[in-house]
């Protein structure tokens, strides 16, 4: 009996000095890492050209598991676009991409971005090299330039008088357009001898400027046969004027097939040209993440797979600094618009 009664104490004890033996702590959970922010900055922000941009971004930052800003502000001044950079350096984001409405005016405030270990890239229109780690290039600008204005040549059968109507005077990338449209013509004389091409009228990729600027150009040059527009909103501007007057000049240049299909179809428009604005938003985003991860330097001859478009290769650009291209123009006439007015 008392064997059994120092048992049960015993046993009482050692259950009790289990039960005092301090626990220890549940372990904490691991933070879970915030998602890379990653933004985009639009010449402005009603664009339709710009909104198809940033709609490539959003999904291929969507993919890479990164968030996307997409910013653009009323107007097309730099002023605007320093406003909006240095509101993504107070917010501390991972990537800015922007279309720059000039060139050299947004450099001070880049350099502060980049020195607050900001990846910074240009696409669509470049900032200069300094103010960049890389651009994206649409397509390559002899290229875009040459087409253009063969196709204007073509359209005017090698004869009479063809107008540019171009965006804002600061546009990088329509004014190196424009200058390889004027080295075909003097390159090629024998060519264009016959043909002319008028001073460039500026619209400032407003819709009601660049009609302003086409029904100018008509009344000044009752000769005009062509008018080329390196711009979005200058083309729909253009086929929109030239329908409302009932002109017989014809039009070309860069333009969205869904705006410009009504015109293609009907003549006004023989053929134009343009790429995938979504796409090149897309490669943005993921050169972006390459350049913020430390996967890409910016350097010439960096590898990039950027999802669905692939390899792509850092190439050196023409202002010295570096590039990645998308691709080829696209050419858009009455065989294929159909296919392309509903994708963009």
């Amino acid at each position: 009996m008392k064997l059994r009664a120092l048992g049960a104490l015993f046993l009482a004890l050692l259950l009790g000095g289990c039960g005092a033996q301090p626990q220890p702590a549940p372990e904490a959970p691991l933070p879970v890492p915030e998602p890379p922010v990653y933004a985009i900055i639009s010449k402005e922000k009603s664009n339709p050209y710009m909104q198809n941009m940033a709609d490539g971004f959003s999904a291929a930052c969507r993919e890479l598991g990164a968030e996307a800003l997409c910013m653009g502000p009323d107007s097309y001044t730099a002023q605007a676009q320093i406003d909006i950079i240095d509101a993504l350096i107070d917010r501390k984001v991972d990537a800015i991409v922007i279309a720059a409405n000039d060139s050299d005016e947004l450099q001070d405030a880049l350099q502060r971005a980049m020195d607050e270990g900001i990846a910074v890239l240009s696409l669509d229109s470049a900032v200069n090299r300094e103010s960049r780690m890389l651009h994206i290039q649409q397509a390559d600008p002899e290229k875009i330039g040459r087409v253009l204005i063969q196709a204007a040549c073509k359209m005017a059968d090698g004869e009479g008088k063809a107008a540019v109507l171009s965006a804002t005077r600061q546009a990088t990338n329509q004014n190196l357009w424009i200058e390889w449209m004027q080295r075909e013509i003097e390159q090629n004389p024998s060519v264009y001898a016959k043909f002319e091409l008028l001073p460039v009228a500026y619209g400032d990729d407003e819709p009601e400027k660049s009609r302003e600027e086409t029904l100018r150009l008509l009344e000044e040059n009752p000769d005009l046969k062509v008018i080329i527009s390196p711009s979005v909103v200058g083309m729909l501007a253009v086929g929109q004027t030239l329908q409302e007057e009932e002109s017989p000049v014809l039009f070309t240049g860069l333009g969205l097939p869904s705006e410009i299909a009504p015109y293609i179809e009907s003549g006004s428009c023989p053929w134009m040209y343009l790429w995938n604005p979504i796409d090149l938003g897309y490669l943005s985003a993921y050169a972006a993440d390459g350049l913020a991860t430390g996967r890409i330097t910016g350097r010439e001859g960096d590898n990039l797979t950027a999802g669905r478009l692939g390899l792509r290769v850092v190439v050196d650009a023409e202002d010295g600094g570096t590039e990645l291209l998308l691709g080829d123009p696209v050419k858009f006439d009455p065989d294929n618009i159909g296919e392309w007015k509903s994708v963009y």
